[in-house]
């Protein structure tokens, strides 16, 4: 069974949760996580605050739509130069 998948915010507010003082164990309860799981985020968001975060998720989404593009320009190419070799 898989868990509860946890946005990138949520994650760096868990952590920042921490870092104010609160102890680990009573931000894990509060939000059903499993110490693991918690202890696995510092490593992928470090010091990373919310703003950097969703600057994080903007790019990550602006990147995911240029190769999108990039993809059918090559595809389009392709074509093109099928139909040529044809006509010649």
């Amino acid at each position: 069974m898989k868990g509860k998948r946890h946005t990138t915010e949520e994650k760096i507010r868990a952590l920042r949760e921490a870092d104010g003082g609160k102890p680990i164990r009573e931000v894990c309860q509060e939000r059903s996580l499993s110490g693991a799981t918690y202890h696995r985020w510092p490593q992928q968001f470090g010091r990373m605050g919310l703003d950097e975060a969703k600057r994080l998720k903007e790019l990550e989404r602006e990147n995911s739509e240029l190769k999108k593009m990039l993809a059918e320009s090559l595809l389009k190419n392709r074509v093109l130069e099928a139909v040529c070799e044809k006509k010649l």
